[in-house]
C-alpha cells in the first residue's frame, strides 16, 4: 500500500497538577518578638523570621551593694552564700568588739548583759570603820550577817566604810534599815531615808550613786555594776524618826559580787 503524507498532529498543552492550597495560620498566636508577626499557639519559631518565640527571663538587676565582693553573686546558683555569711557575721561581730574596746558605752553595755546573764555571789568586807558610831551600836553590826543588831550614827553625814581584801565585780549592795524588821520596832527608831554610795576602784577611780530608801522594814537592793572595787562607803543624808537618844539605825549591809 502506498505511503502518503499525513499531517502532523497538533500538540496540546499539558494540563497543570492541583495542589491543595494550605489554610492560612491563625493570628491568634503570641507575636514574634523580633518582627512581630502572629505565629500558632505551640510554635518555638517565628514562621517568619524564625526568631525564638520563647525567650529566657532575664534575672533583676542586682543592688548595688551586691555587686561588691565578697556579697557579688556568683555564676553558680548558692556558690559562696556560705562564705558571705561567714564574712558578715564576722564583720558584725567585729564591729561590737571594736566598740567594746574603744567606746566607754560598749563596754559597759556588754559589762552590763554580762551582769544579767550571769550569777551573784555575797562577798564580806574585810573590815568595817564608821566616823563616828553611838554607843553599843560599832561599825561591825552593819557586816555582822544578822538584822537584830546595827550600827548607830549620831548624826547626819556620818559614814560607813567597808574595805575588802581583793578587787571584784560590784554588781549590787543590799541595806537593811532601822533598829528592828519588826514594824512596831521599826518606827521607834530613827533609820535613814537618803544616801550616798561612793565606790572607789583599784585605779583610785571614785563612783558616787545618791541613794533614796524606802521607809520600811526589809531589804533594800542598789544595782551597782562596778569592775575593780576596793571600797564602799555609804554616807547619810536623810533619815526619819530622829529624836533625843535615838542614832540613825543601819542594821545591815550586803555586798554582791558577779561570778
Amino acid at each position: 500500500m502506498p505511503v502518503v503524507a499525513v499531517q502532523p498532529a497538533k500538540p496540546s498543552a499539558r494540563r497543570p497538577d492541583v495542589r491543595p492550597v494550605a489554610a492560612e495560620e491563625s493570628p491568634d498566636g503570641p507575636p514574634c518578638p523580633a518582627c512581630g508577626t502572629p505565629n500558632l499557639p505551640g510554635r518555638r519559631f517565628c514562621r517568619r523570621c524564625a526568631a525564638p518565640l520563647h525567650t529566657r527571663e532575664q534575672p533583676k538587676p542586682l543592688p548595688w551593694w551586691r555587686t561588691v565582693w565578697p556579697f557579688r553573686r556568683r555564676v553558680r546558683g548558692g556558690s559562696g552564700r556560705a562564705l558571705r555569711r561567714t564574712l558578715l557575721v564576722l564583720a558584725v561581730v567585729g564591729l561590737l568588739f571594736a566598740g567594746f574596746l574603744l567606746l566607754p558605752a560598749g563596754r559597759y553595755l556588754f559589762e552590763d548583759v554580762r551582769d544579767k546573764l550571769g550569777g551573784t555571789a555575797e562577798i564580806s568586807p574585810t573590815k568595817a570603820t564608821a566616823s563616828s558610831q553611838a554607843p553599843g551600836h560599832p561599825a561591825s553590826s552593819a557586816i555582822d550577817g544578822v538584822t537584830n543588831t546595827y550600827w548607830g550614827a549620831p548624826t547626819l553625814g556620818s559614814s560607813l566604810t567597808c574595805v575588802f581584801d581583793k578587787p571584784f565585780r560590784l554588781v549590787g549592795v543590799v541595806v537593811h534599815t532601822g533598829v528592828s524588821k519588826e514594824p512596831q520596832e521599826f518606827r521607834q527608831g530613827a533609820r535613814p531615808t537618803r544616801a550616798d554610795l561612793i565606790v572607789t576602784t583599784t585605779d583610785g577611780e571614785v563612783r558616787e550613786k545618791a541613794v533614796t530608801l524606802t521607809d520600811k522594814p526589809g531589804p533594800q537592793t542598789i544595782r551597782t555594776g562596778i569592775s575593780d572595787v576596793v571600797s564602799v562607803r555609804l554616807v547619810l543624808r536623810a533619815a526619819s524618826g530622829q529624836g533625843e537618844g535615838r542614832p540613825i539605825a543601819v542594821a545591815e549591809v550586803e555586798f554582791f559580787k558577779r561570778t
